[in-house]
C-alpha cells in the first residue's frame, strides 16, 4: 500500500471522529472544529495552510494523517456549452473522471464512485477494464472540492453518476453523503443530490431504510428482463419487478419521486412497443423519466436513437401523464460519456 494511505484519512472523518481523534491526541476538542473547516469550508490543500493551529499541531497532523488531495490529470472544455470534464489523478497513481456542468439553475458536478466498474453494462465506456477500486469518501469529496477552486464557483447540485456503482461502494457513499451535506462543512442540501444505480436491489432497500432526501435514480435502460439482460448483466440478477418493488420502497420510505434513466439506443429499445411496455411498467411508480440519447464509444456498436424516435417516444409517455424530459446533452465534444477520458488516458 501506498506510504500515504498507511496515515489515517483525516477528509474521510466526521466532526464527532475528529473530536475523539483530537483528545487521543492530547489536543483541546475544540480544535477538531477548527481543522474541519479548514478542510471542509476553506478547502486546504495541506496542514500547513492551517495557521491558527500551533505549528506542533500542524506537525503532528502531518505525521499522523493524511490529508487526500486530487492533481488535475486534464482538462477538456466544451466549446459549445462550457462543460468542464477533469481527469483527476489519486494517490496510487489511478485516475477519475468528473464532470462540471453549468445550468441556469446553479452548478452542478457529476463524480465518479469507483476506479473502473464491475456492471458490465452494454453501452459505457467505465466498464470496459473492470473494477480497479472503490474511492475513499474524501476521494468522492474532493472531487468536488477541487472543481470548486479550479472553477472558483460553488457547487448546488451532485450526481453521483460517474464512473463505477455507488451501491458497490456502499459505506463510502453513506459517509461521503453525510460529509458533503452536513452544515459544518459545504452544507449542499441532500434533495439536491443524486445518485443513480443499476439496479443493486438489497442495497436500494438499505437506501431508503436510511431516510436521506436524496433523489434515487435507476438506470433502467429496458422494458422486459430479456432486454435488459442482453445490456446490463445485472438483470440477470434482479429481476424488473424486483426493481420496481424495490423503487416503490424507497418512495414509500423517503417520499422522494424515483428518476428513470433511459438511454435510448437506435434500433434496439426506442420502438413504439419498448414505449407502450415502459408506460405498462412505471405507470404505478411516483416518477420522472429522464430519455439519454446514448453515447456512442468506439468498442461498441450501439448507435443512438434519431431525433424523430426521441420525440416520438417522449410524445407517447407524456400523453400516458408520465413525467419526462430528454437529457440535455452537455459536453458531447469533449469525450461526454462516462470512462471515455480515462479510458483514451491509460491508452496513450
Amino acid at each position: 500500500m501506498n506510504e500515504i494511505m498507511k496515515k489515517k484519512d483525516i477528509k474521510s472523518l466526521n466532526l464527532i471522529e475528529l473530536t475523539e481523534e483530537m483528545k487521543k491526541i492530547g489536543e483541546k476538542s475544540f480544535r477538531a472544529k477548527q481543522i474541519y473547516d479548514w478542510i471542509h469550508v476553506k478547502l486546504a490543500d495541506s496542514f500547513s495552510e492551517m495557521n491558527n493551529l500551533p505549528k506542533p499541531l500542524r506537525e503532528t497532523l502531518e505525521e499522523n494523517y493524511t490529508l487526500v488531495y486530487l492533481k488535475k490529470e486534464a482538462e477538456q472544455i466544451s466549446k459549445t456549452d462550457g462543460t468542464r470534464k477533469y481527469l483527476f489523478e489519486l494517490y496510487d497513481g489511478n485516475v477519475v473522471e468528473s464532470v462540471w456542468m453549468k445550468y441556469h439553475h446553479g452548478n452542478s458536478v457529476c463524480i465518479s464512485s469507483q476506479v473502473g466498474c464491475r456492471m458490465g453494462c452494454k453501452f459505457c465506456a467505465s466498464t470496459l477494464d473492470g473494477l480497479e477500486r472503490s474511492l475513499e469518501p474524501s476521494e468522492m469529496l474532493d472531487q468536488i472540492y477541487r472543481i470548486q477552486k479550479l472553477t472558483g464557483e460553488r457547487v448546488s447540485n451532485i450526481v453521483v453518476m460517474g464512473t463505477g456503482e455507488p451501491l458497490d461502494n456502499y459505506e463510502n457513499l453513506l459517509k461521503f453523503l453525510e460529509l458533503i451535506s452536513n452544515e459544518d462543512g459545504l452544507h449542499i442540501s441532500q434533495r439536491n443530490i443524486t445518485v443513480s444505480t443499476c439496479g443493486i436491489v438489497p442495497n436500494m432497500k438499505k437506501l431508503a431504510d436510511e431516510a436521506l432526501q436524496i433523489t434515487l435514480a435507476l438506470s433502467l435502460h429496458a422494458t422486459t428482463d430479456e432486454k435488459r439482460k442482453l445490456l446490463m448483466p445485472i438483470a440477470n440478477r434482479y429481476s424488473l419487478t424486483e426493481l420496481i418493488d424495490a423503487c416503490q420502497y424507497y418512495f414509500h420510505k423517503t417520499g422522494r419521486r424515483i428518476t428513470f434513466e433511459y438511454a435510448l439506443v437506435g434500433g434496439v429499445n426506442d420502438t413504439d412497443q419498448d414505449a407502450n411496455e415502459l408506460i405498462t411498467l412505471i405507470r404505478q411508480v411516483n416518477c420522472h423519466v429522464n430519455l439519454i440519447p446514448v453515447n456512442p464509444i468506439a468498442e461498441r456498436d450501439y448507435v443512438e436513437s434519431d431525433r424523430s424516435h426521441i420525440l416520438n417516444f417522449k410524445n407517447k409517455l407524456e400523453k400516458n401523464k408520465i413525467n419526462v424530459t430528454i437529457r440535455r446533452e452537455m459536453g458531447r465534444d469533449i469525450d461526454g460519456a462516462c470512462g471515455q477520458l480515462r479510458r483514451r488516458h491509460r491508452k496513450e
